[in-house]
């Protein structure tokens, strides 16, 4: 299945800057694919109905907003929230090609919602909440624009200690050394900790507060080379690491991270699992 890549190993596969669109657009069928288990769980977790006004947060190129809206039907509607119009425009198009006319985007930042008090029945956020900069004054907001008794419903990332991350960024960081990511920036494990999540939402106002951790298929329909390519341009809180891979060590790296990703290659595809934590809390 894994091919020798040293003579294939390109200078612009993303070590020296981020393709985070690029490859969003390139890989968004498969990318799509491979969070398909994360999305499911969580459209799940949210117990949306039709008829429901929801907002998803962070949406990035749509998704679970995407899914949450067939569920809602016409008489709902779905607003997709992202920093990036970009990335929304991709969400568009994607909600678009489905014939969606009850799904609607808005470019803001999680901390300072465009919207009325008591707006929403529902809000969900699939990997996101790590990356506010405030999570509290977030969730604050987030609580505000919740109609009374409406969910909340989050999906994060739990540790660094699984396969999809130790067979590509945790490669890299055993090569490299120095810090995994930088003191100050932006953390995928954030709420890795139990019972840290749940701490958020409460201290934000909400009641009735959950939090689980599971384990949901994490597969890849393709090749140790795509999956890799794919994660280096999308993994933004990692630049900083990648960017220190001194040019003469990045063929090894490289070779090294496609042969731990072969660990999982099952078939066509690429096993890798996902550990993540599901967490909830009611106005």
């Amino acid at each position: 299945m894994m091919t020798s890549s040293k003579a294939n190993v390109s200078e612009e596969m993303g070590w020296g800057s981020s393709y985070r669109l690029v490859a969003s657009d390139k890989w968004k069928a498969k990318s799509a694919a491979m969070g398909k288990a994360v999305t499911a769980a969580l459209v799940e977790y949210s117990q949306a109905k039709p008829g429901m006004l929801v907002l998803d947060l962070a949406s990035g190129t749509g998704e679970p907003a995407i899914s949450l809206a067939m569920l809602v039907g016409s008489q709902g509607r779905v607003t997709a929230l992202d920093l990036s119009a970009d990335l929304l425009d991709i969400a568009k198009r994607r909600a678009q090609e489905r014939g969606l006319d009850n799904f609607l985007t808005q470019q803001a930042d999680a901390q300072a919602l465009p919207f009325d008090d008591n707006s929403f029945d529902l809000a969900t956020c699939r990997f996101g909440v790590m990356f506010f900069r405030d999570p509290v004054l977030a969730l604050r907001e987030l609580h505000r624009v919740l109609i009374a008794g409406a969910r909340a419903c989050f999906l994060a990332w739990g540790p660094l200690e699984q396969p999809y991350w130790q067979s590509t960024m945790g490669v890299v960081h055993r090569c490299v050394g120095g810090p995994l990511l930088p003191s100050d920036g932006p953390d995928p494990f954030r709420f890795a900790q139990p019972g840290s999540l749940a701490a958020v939402l409460r201290s934000a106002g909400f009641s009735e507060v959950e939090e689980e951790t599971k384990t949901l298929p994490w597969s890849w329909p393709g090749t140790p080379e795509e999956v890799w390519e794919q994660a280096q341009a999308v993994s933004v809180p990692f630049r900083p690491m990648l960017d220190r891979v001194p040019r003469e060590m990045r063929p090894q790296v490289h070779e090294e991270v496609l042969a731990a990703i072969g660990q999982y290659v099952r078939g066509e595809n690429i096993e890798f699992g996902a550990s993540v934590v599901l967490a909830s809390g009611s106005k």
